[in-house]
């Protein structure tokens, strides 16, 4: 019987040479050095019109969240396309109405706010000691007052980039407005492709979860809204009701720091507790404000947010907490308010669905809509 033969390592490995020709491994090379040039021209064009993906997103949020009134109105009897245009014309009449009330008082009493700052910080170095101390150490009485006078030098001095600030965040509302019309008239569409993206054996499941996405999505920022609004008007009944000056502008305020997830209703609360206490004194008007801050707090988080929200949101503070902060670190205010509902359809996405036999096929289009003309439906499973 023979023995088998031994080969040793240097043997072994000049076969492989043997079996691997050089112009294979150059095939190689070129093929690998291809793939990463062409990732590398992917993401560098992702990088350029990185702006642009963020208002394509912003877009897509805002046509979801008004999704819901478009829906309900279908299921009153309209064309998709005639609801569009009614929400459409809708929200340009509030923005217009909101521009004409609240924007020139905003305008007026924060300028007035800014000039008379230097004197309330005075006054209240006069009655003080400690705060006294403060501003004489920092010259915070100078430094305002050379701020205040400063200001409308540097308005002067920065008209053109101003100007151009305004042109180009005109051009990026319009582009929003323009992109979330053509997504809601679209939306039936859209929700059928993502389905389609699933395997023909699961496609019931995931209309089912394409629905309750949007959904989500859709009922938190609706809800995020209203809550906004009513903390804004509430606040500015209090200021009003109780004499302190510069309602208007601390009632934007409030209802613009609520939008922000967490912490956004302290701080607006923060900020009108501090300009009372500057305007009016401490008591009675300011500790009036402060009790109705706290109270009106308890009173959104326990009363107005559940019936509000319902079950737009399941999420616990402590993920609410965190994907505000990466949202907010990433995108600014835009991208705190996308985070949690983006981390609420991630979690229905991966929380385990109701079987599929026990599901409606919901595609998410309308009986009498126009773009389902074609009478395509979800496939089944």
């Amino acid at each position: 019987m023979a023995e088998p033969e031994h080969r040793s390592p240097a043997d072994n490995e000049r076969s492989l040479a043997d079996r691997v020709p050089p112009s294979l491994v150059f095939r190689w090379a070129v093929a690998a050095t291809a793939g990463a040039f062409a990732v590398a021209a992917v993401v560098l064009g992702l990088y350029t019109v990185r702006k642009i993906l963020v208002l394509v997103l912003i877009a897509l949020f805002v046509a979801v969240s008004l999704d819901p009134a478009v829906r309900w109105m279908v299921r009153k009897g309209l064309r998709r396309s005639w609801a569009v245009s009614i929400v459409i014309l809708v929200l340009i009449a509030l923005f217009g109405l909101f521009v004409w009330s609240i924007v020139p008082p905003v305008v007026d009493q924060s300028g007035t706010l800014l000039k008379n700052l230097p004197n309330y910080v005075q006054t209240w170095s006069d009655k003080s000691k400690a705060i006294k101390e403060v501003t004489d150490r920092y010259n915070l009485t100078d430094r305002l007052t050379s701020l205040a006078g400063e200001l409308p030098g540097k308005v002067a001095n920065g008209a053109l980039g101003f100007v151009q600030a305004l042109f180009g965040t005109v051009a990026a509302g319009l582009t929003v407005l323009v992109l979330s019309i053509y997504f809601m008239a679209d939306m039936p569409r859209l929700q059928r492709g993502i389905v389609r993206l699933f395997p023909v054996a699961h496609r019931r499941h995931g209309a089912h979860i394409v629905t309750v996405v949007v959904d989500k999505v859709g009922g938190y920022m609706i809800g995020n809204i209203v809550i906004s609004l009513i903390a804004g008007v509430a606040a500015f009944i209090c200021l009003q009701a109780v004499g302190v000056p510069y309602a208007v502008p601390l009632a934007v305020t409030v209802a613009i720091t609520d939008l922000i997830p967490m912490i956004g209703a302290t701080l607006g609360a923060v900020i009108g507790v501090g300009v009372s206490l500057l305007t009016v004194g401490i008591w009675p008007r300011s500790i009036i404000v402060l009790i109705f801050f706290i109270a009106y707090q308890q009173f959104e988080n326990y009363v107005i947010q559940p019936r509000v929200m319902r079950n737009a949101v399941d999420l616990s503070a402590v993920a609410v907490l965190v994907v505000a902060l990466i949202g907010g670190a990433v995108l600014g205010l835009v991208g705190a308010l996308m985070a949690i509902p983006i981390a609420a359809a991630v979690k229905v996405v991966l929380t385990p669905m109701v079987p599929a036999d026990d599901v409606e096929d919901t595609g998410g289009g309308d009986a009498d809509d126009p773009g389902d003309a074609d009478g395509e439906q979800p496939a089944a499973a």
